[in-house]
């Protein structure tokens, strides 16, 4: 696999920086670096997911693909009664996440390397992730097959999607694995999908 976000060491020379970035009316200081996905600022699609994803206070969440962990950190402090748990194949985006946690004073979240779900245990009230859809559909595609696996009944996954990265195809494959999918969200070309364990 070539060098991206999604490889597991990446080969790009480390250059890490700091960078702001507020959502939801807060601002998050966060260690980003080469090698990870949206280096820079906050993407478009994660906007759109952190905005929309439905998380209640007492949730246990798992952040598939963090990152440098934008997104599990919003969850963590939507779901402080709950937990949350970071994962991604990328090693230097999970230590720029454990960073991270640490830096904007989150203690009900942590971050750890897993290739898919091999290093997850138990089950999770709601997956969120902007899937590595460069990384190929099939990787994608695999992370809503087995998802059903880590949600307790009646969690949920919640999924963003550009349009031209295979909405479609996606939306599809998420109501043949649950028999139900919502779109909760469009924006830009993005599509927020929600797909409910055990509801048919």
């Amino acid at each position: 696999m070539s060098d991206h976000y999604y490889s597991k060491e990446p080969t790009s020379k480390s250059e890490p920086k700091l960078i702001e970035i507020e959502v939801l009316g807060q601002v998050y200081r966060l260690y980003s670096d080469r090698g990870v996905f949206s280096k820079s600022s906050l993407d478009k699609g994660s906007k759109l997911l952190i905005e929309t994803m439905p998380i209640r206070p007492t949730d246990r969440i798992l952040d598939w693909g963090t990152g440098y962990g934008i997104i599990g950190l919003v969850a963590a402090n939507l779901a402080k009664q709950g937990q949350v748990e970071m994962i991604d194949i990328n090693e230097r985006a999970v230590n720029l996440a454990l960073q991270n946690i640490n830096l904007n004073g989150i203690n009900n979240a942590f971050a750890y390397s897993s290739e898919g779900f091999n290093a997850v245990k138990g089950s999770f009230d709601l997956i969120v992730s902007n899937p590595p859809f460069r990384a190929g559909k099939a990787i994608v595609h695999e992370l809503v097959d087995k998802a059903p696996n880590y949600l307790v009944e009646g969690g949920g996954l919640c999924l963003v999607v550009q349009k031209k990265q295979g909405a479609e195809s996606l939306t599809k494959k998420m109501a043949e694995v649950f028999n139900n999918v919502d779109i909760l969200a469009r924006s830009g070309g993005y599509r927020v999908l929600f797909s409910k364990k055990g509801t048919f």
